[in-house]
């Protein structure tokens, strides 16, 4: 695998009332209320939301032509007025922006990145190619139609504007031998996000590299067999042999048709099968809670039984040079 690029910054610049927030839509649309809804919600935070031109026209897939797409990504990457990038629904599209999005050269400075589900790609190309910290959070649409609960709205909003230096999530359930008798931390940075969609990221220019990190997945719609063949693909490609641990978040909506699901047991016989510890229990993902995880930022994850992964929120202080 090719060697991650050298990070241009370990660390974010939180944002303030009156910042300009760039939205985009590297897959699905969204309807027309709820694009309105997401840029009142980010209206209620004091925040600038730009929306790009057009942003919306048919496809065969997507929310607008690959070409538009990327147009819109690179302005909101290279636009230095703007202090973040929040997008507004996942669904599929943004794998077709890797092959222009390799093209270019890192700014000089990074920016707040927040998404989920298919912006997975963008996450572990950000992350690796580029050194950006990112935030796997939740997507616009869904803060827009209030669906988040207020305990979790109020910790996003804290993350994103600089108030919590850390993010915690305890009571993770210990799911192999390496897990439940471990001893003290595992350091390293958070890397991860959609199982389907970091296979997809194989064997291109936006593929992930395991080396070192902690491993975050999380899943919607795949049936056990399904969930199970990818991570017996990573397997034999190796991935697990490089990372540290391995952490499952929320797998929903994949039961069999008789009602089963087989999920767990997938992820169970998993763990028994890798020498590095594995958890699950992580509430990020497609549920109805959906807390931010960090991707590469420091991180520590506490062994045991009960296991408890800690992540620096990336938060670069007020003031700081750029």
């Amino acid at each position: 695998m090719k060697k991650a690029a050298a990070r241009v910054s370990a660390t974010w610049e939180p944002l303030k009332p009156g910042d300009r927030v760039d939205l985009i839509a590297p897959g699905y649309r969204t309807t027309d209320e709820d694009l309105e809804n997401a840029v009142r919600f980010l209206e209620s935070w004091d925040l600038v939301p730009r929306v790009p031109a057009k942003i919306y026209a048919k496809d065969l897939l997507s929310s607008n032509n690959d070409e538009a797409r990327f147009a819109h990504l690179k302005a909101a990457l290279l636009n230095e007025e703007s202090k973040a990038i929040w997008c507004i629904r996942g669904g599929y599209g943004s794998i077709r922006l890797i092959p222009e999005l390799a093209k270019l050269r890192a700014p000089k400075t990074n920016k707040l990145f927040i998404g989920l589900s298919d912006i997975t790609s963008l996450h572990v190309f950000l992350g690796q190619k580029w050194g950006w910290p990112t935030i796997h959070g939740p997507l616009l649409d869904r803060l827009g139609k209030k669906a988040a609960k207020p305990k979790f709205e109020r910790e996003m909003k804290k993350l994103v504007f600089g108030e919590l230096n850390e993010i915690s999530f305890s009571g993770l359930k210990a799911m192999n031998a390496s897990a439940r008798n471990g001893r003290g931390v595992i350091r390293g940075p958070v890397t991860g996000g959609n199982l389907i969609v970091l296979q997809s990221t194989m064997g291109t220019r936006g593929s992930w590299d395991t080396q070192n990190r902690i491993l975050f997945f999380e899943e919607i719609g795949e049936r056990g067999y399904r969930v199970d063949r990818v991570l017996e693909q990573f397997r034999q490609a190796g991935y697990f042999d490089r990372a540290k641990a391995v952490i499952f978040g929320q797998f929903t909506h994949g039961k069999e048709s008789d009602g089963r699901d087989l999920t767990p047991a997938v992820q169970k016989r998993f763990a028994e099968s890798v020498r590095i510890p594995v958890y699950s229990g992580l509430p990020s993902g497609h549920d109805v809670v959906q807390r931010p995880v960090p991707f590469e930022t420091s991180a520590v994850l506490h062994l045991g039984a009960k296991g408890e992964l800690v992540c620096q929120t990336g938060v670069r202080a007020q003031g700081a040079r750029r």
